[in-house]
This record gives C-alpha cells, sequence and structure tokens, in this order.
C-alpha cells in the first residue's frame, strides 16, 4: 500500500520539473528576442550609403571608407589613348596684338631699335574684357497730327514697359545664377553688383524666376508628353523641406528630359499628382518603393545598383557567400551585356538560360540558409518579421523580371543612376539653402530646374536658353516617337 507521503513526494517532484521546464523554455524565448534585437541594432549601426540605401549625408563625422562597386578595368586614371584632348588652342584672328621689339643684343649689346623683325613668336592669353552695364535708351516720338491737332506717341517695345528697368540678359543671369549654379537670391545681388557695379534686390530675381516658369510653360508641358510617350524612363522621390514640413521630391526623367514636381506625401498620392505614372505605358525604372508598384498600366524595372549594396550588405553583416556570388552574377551579367555588338538588342537565348539558371541556383542556397521565421504569438498581429537576407531574397524572388530587365531589353539600365544625379543637384540646394520657405518657391525651382536640366541634356547653352525664354522663344525638346514593340 502506497503511503500518502511518498505520492506528495513524487507530485512536488513532477511540479519542480515542470517548473523548470517553463523556465527554460522561457529563458529560451528571451535569448532568442534579445539576440534577434541585438542583431536589429548590429544592423541599424552597420548601415551607411555604401552598403544600403541610405544618403551620403546620413554617415555623419563617421564616415566609412570610399569602396566603389564597379570592377577595376586595369587602365590608369585620366584619358585614355585615343581620347580627343580639350586643349586651350590659338586662334588665327586675335582681339588685339601687342609687339615687344628687341632693343638691344644679349651677345654683344649691339643697338637693334633700327633693324626690322625678321619673324615674331606668338603667345596668346585668354582673358575676359572689363564689363560694365550698357543702357539703351528707347526715345518715343510725339507728334502734333496737322488734321485733327490731336497729339500721337511712338510705341515702345512690348518688354519695355518701366522708365527704368533691367533687360533680358540680366534676367536671365540672375536665373542662372540662382537656379543653375545654386547661388542663394542675397549672394546672387551681390555677384551682379560686383560684376557690373548695379546690385539688383532680390525682388528682381524671384521677378525674373516667375517670368522664366511663365515663358517655359510650353517646354514643360512638352516634357511631361514626352516622358509619358517615353519607352523607359527613370522615376525617384527624395525629402525635401518646404514651409519648415517634409515633402517629397518627385522625379522622372530619361538621357534627355528632366522633369520635377514637389508634393506633401511620398506614395501613390505624390506620384499620381506629378501627372506621368498614371498614363506612362512603357517601362518604369525605380527603387524598391511599393508604391510605384501600384501602378499596373506600365512595366517595372529595378535599380541593381541598391541590390548590389544591399548584397553588400549581407556579406558584411551576415557573412553569407550566395550574396557575394548573387553580387558577381549581377555584374557579369552586365559586363556581358557591356561587351555585345552594338545592334543586339537583347542576350542570346542560351546565355539568357544560363543566367536564369545561376541566379535560381544562387537564391535556393540563400533560402536555405535564410528560413522562414517562425510563427508570431497569437497576440501579435502583421506580417511577421525577417531578417534583412530574407527579405531581400524575397524581392530577388518576387520579382525577377524586373531585376533581370536589362539582360532581356538593352534599351533598359541596369541601375537608377539617372534619376539619381537629377534628384542630387535639388538636394544640394537644400543643403545651400536650408529649406523653401514657401511652397510657390519650392515650385518655381522645380519648374526652372525641369527647364535647364533639359536643356543641359540637350548639350545646349544654358544662360542662352534662358535668354530665349524670357524674350518669348523657349526652347521645346526634341520629339521621339514611341518605338514599336
Amino acid at each position: 500500500m502506497t503511503r500518502p507521503t511518498d505520492i506528495d513526494g513524487q507530485q512536488l517532484e513532477q511540479l519542480e520539473k515542470a517548473t523548470l521546464i517553463a523556465i527554460i523554455v522561457e529563458l529560451q524565448r528571451q535569448l532568442t528576442e534579445q539576440a534577434t534585437l541585438i542583431q536589429e541594432l548590429r544592423d541599424q549601426l552597420a548601415k551607411n550609403s555604401q552598403n544600403s540605401g541610405k544618403p551620403p549625408s546620413s554617415d555623419g563625422l563617421k564616415k566609412p571608407r570610399t569602396r566603389s562597386l564597379r570592377k577595376k578595368t586595369g587602365r590608369r586614371s585620366g584619358g585614355q589613348e585615343g581620347h580627343k584632348g580639350h586643349t586651350l588652342e590659338m586662334v588665327e584672328q586675335p582681339d588685339h596684338i601687342k609687339v615687344y621689339e628687341a632693343s638691344t643684343c644679349l651677345y654683344c649689346a649691339t643697338d637693334l631699335r633700327l633693324i626690322e623683325s625678321g619673324g615674331y613668336e606668338k603667345r596668346q592669353v585668354f582673358d575676359v574684357p572689363p564689363v560694365r552695364i550698357e543702357v539703351t535708351e528707347h526715345q518715343a516720338g510725339i507728334k502734333t497730327c496737322p488734321g485733327c491737332r490731336q497729339q500721337v506717341k511712338g510705341e515702345f517695345p512690348a518688354d519695355v514697359t518701366q522708365p527704368v528697368q533691367y533687360g533680358p540678359s540680366l534676367k536671365a543671369q540672375a536665373c542662372y545664377l540662382n537656379n543653375y549654379q545654386l547661388i542663394p537670391l542675397a549672394r546672387t545681388c551681390e555677384l551682379l553688383g560686383d560684376f557690373y557695379g548695379h546690385t539688383p534686390t532680390e525682388a528682381f530675381v524671384l521677378d525674373a524666376n516667375a517670368a522664366l516658369v511663365d515663358q517655359a510653360e510650353p517646354c514643360l508641358a512638352t516634357i511631361q508628353q514626352q516622358l509619358i510617350a517615353a519607352d523607359v524612363a527613370h522615376f525617384d522621390e527624395s525629402g525635401l523641406r518646404v514651409e519648415s514640413q517634409l515633402n517629397w521630391l518627385h522625379v522622372a526623367g530619361t538621357n534627355l528630359l528632366t522633369y520635377y514636381s514637389v508634393h506633401p506625401k511620398r506614395g501613390q498620392e505624390g506620384m499620381k499628382a506629378i501627372g506621368i505614372l498614371p498614363q506612362f505605358a512603357g517601362r518604369a525604372v525605380h527603387d524598391h518603393w511599393k508604391s510605384y508598384f501600384t501602378f499596373d498600366n506600365c512595366q517595372h524595372a529595378l535599380c541593381n545598383a541598391h541590390h548590389l549594396r544591399e548584397l553588400q550588405f549581407v556579406v558584411e553583416q551576415y557573412g553569407q557567400n550566395w550574396a557575394q556570388e548573387m553580387a558577381q552574377l549581377l555584374l557579369d551579367i552586365k559586363d556581358e551585356i557591356a561587351a555585345a555588338p552594338l545592334d543586339q538588342t537583347s542576350l542570346s537565348p542560351e546565355l539568357l538560360a544560363h543566367f536564369e539558371q545561376r541566379y535560381h541556383e544562387l537564391l535556393a542556397q540563400g533560402l536555405v540558409a535564410n528560413p522562414p521565421p517562425a510563427d508570431p504569438p497569437p497576440r501579435k498581429r502583421g506580417r511577421k518579421k525577417q531578417a534583412p537576407p530574407k527579405n531581400l531574397l524575397d524581392r530577388l524572388q518576387q520579382h525577377k523580371p524586373q531585376v533581370l530587365a536589362f539582360m532581356y531589353d538593352f534599351r533598359v539600365p541596369f541601375d537608377n543612376n539617372l534619376a539619381e544625379r537629377d534628384v542630387r543637384m535639388v538636394k544640394i540646394k537644400q543643403k545651400v539653402s536650408g529649406a523653401f520657405r514657401t511652397r510657390s518657391g519650392a515650385e518655381t525651382f522645380c519648374a526652372i530646374r525641369s527647364y535647364i536640366s533639359t536643356v543641359r541634356k540637350h548639350g545646349l547653352n544654358v544662360i542662352d536658353a534662358i535668354h530665349d525664354a524670357l524674350i518669348g522663344n523657349p526652347f521645346t525638346p526634341y520629339a521621339f516617337p514611341r518605338l514599336p514593340e
């Protein structure tokens, strides 16, 4: 017969064992959460502009050592053999000639002043002559009509509206300095004063900017329409401070066109407001911001420069070889395209199959190294939280046609650097001026930069194009018809 004390002892032992198991399970859970949190914090500390999408300005004083993702070509820096140089050359008809005759022989001290020179060694100095404001007075004659004895006055030109005013050339220079060279208003006026002895007011620069936007409106409308009709266009967005609030700069561009717009929203609402993506039917090149994929009226291509940086981060923080090999694969495809004949529009079917197979093999290796996370506790809602390598793998797998779009169609670029370069100049403007004090000022700047950037992409003189716009003859970009599929 079993004694009660023995039963109580067994129950106590089982209770103690169950309690210890529960404590161990809870400690394991806490350790797992802490390890995940520590890894997340390490990831945050390790991210910089070299291995993530963070801008260089976020690196602070501890900037990482510059390390390019481009492969070495083996060529020395500077101009390559056969490169056409751009050196200063003599002109046949100089504006001024100064002659220096020899007066005394350096060897025997003979007087040479009456001896005629047998030839000349020439040197030319290129310089800017002294500049000054040129004032043109317009006079409208006043006559008395012999028939009705009324006074009749001649008509001034349409652009001469004030008793005293500045002309379109000075306005063009003010617009150029303020919007292209990004010199603030006060310093623009100071510079003009130092150059010409006339220091205009800031209101003069603002009025010139407004006039340029008004006259360039037909060009801006044409840029929008040509971007909508383009086969491939680049899109990007970046934060912009307007009226002390965070706004978003949206840019759309090609190698010949640029269009900027500012909007309070970053996502779909802001993208619709620019008026291009909702009607665009070509290939949109962008980063992996999900708002772009809400536009199903066009095809998409992802920026592989972003992928190279993220793959570099996986290599540095997680030591996973598949990421290094995936980055090399993308660069190998890029090199293969660069070596292809100019009339070729896609890689051969054999190469496509080879690269696709290698792509899938590396994805499989990555998925083995990064299994899906465990189901979250019932009390937590939302998606499962994943490590950066798994998030990157999911994107590379789900958007494989967009990642490798440059391989199937050579019109699609490897990256979205064109849009990022277009954004960079506006970010520099923000660094110089801090922010836009008014929304109208931000919109004016975006419109002028759209015009100027498009002019520059066509290889034209910016000041001349601004001057032409101010006198009512704005530049119109070339029209390129949409290529057949």
